[in-house]
């Protein structure tokens, strides 16, 4: 997830309804934005809007302004809510609510109807782990017909508005969740975040249409759907 900020089983949050997976070996951790919906297109678009206009309300600045400290904070801290969390510091439960309010979600969703039977196709628990809101992510799940397939959600509130790619997020729900890394694997379409997840000694699955795949990554596809043909080489 590239601009949009971010549980859970029983341990932080509720389990999604419906789902009954035999017992495994592996974990998949699976982000959100741009990993199982294409939110460049319009919600993204959305989201930064909405940001910058939160940031120039809050610390009296133009427009531009604003939007260069969304775009620093981001690129510092890997979500822009952290940066104004650490140095001005905004309530992250109101700037969420302000910042990811959709009246009219349905529309601005880019979705592939295939991944349903990807998901339902790979053996394993699944976990969302994003660093998006709770109710935002809720929304997707339910709009997209996914959140039967994931047997929990790790939201931003959820890891203690640690966002990936911070490794306390990451030990947060690994924690929650009594997982060993090292029978987990990150399902992503952020490099700084597969990083993390590959230096705790998970397994990694870069979503990316892009030709750029670096030694932390194992595996490189365009699209979720393609990945149970590819699970053994995971």
């Amino acid at each position: 997830m590239n601009q949009a900020p971010a549980a859970t089983g029983a341990h932080h949050g509720h389990p999604a309804a419906g789902v009954g997976h035999p017992v495994a070996t592996r974990t998949w951790l699976f982000d959100l934005d741009n990993t199982l919906h294409n939110a460049t297109p319009h919600i993204f678009p959305h989201i930064n809007r909405a940001m910058t206009a939160y940031i120039a309300q809050q610390l009296g600045l133009d427009e531009d302004a604003a939007s260069r400290i969304r775009q620093d904070y981001w690129q510092r801290y890997g979500a822009t809510l952290l940066g104004l969390m650490r140095h001005h510091g905004t309530d992250p439960h109101h700037f969420l609510r302000e910042t990811h309010h959709f009246p009219d979600l349905a529309r601005l969703l880019v979705f592939e109807k295939p991944l349903r039977h990807a998901l339902k196709r790979l053996p394993g628990r699944k976990l969302i782990f994003s660093n998006a809101p709770r109710r935002y992510t809720d929304a997707v799940l339910a709009l997209t017909g996914l959140a039967r397939y994931f047997d929990a959600v790790y939201s931003v509130e959820n890891i203690k508005f640690q966002p990936k790619p911070m490794v306390a997020g990451f030990r947060t729900l690994l924690h929650a969740e009594r997982l060993d890394p090292r029978r987990c694997i990150m399902v992503e379409d952020t490099l700084p975040n597969l990083l993390t997840a590959k230096r705790l000694g998970m397994a990694t699955v870069l979503i990316s249409r892009g030709t750029r795949q670096p030694a932390y990554v194992d595996v490189k596809l365009p699209s979720v759907c393609q990945l149970p043909r590819l699970y053994g080489r995971l």
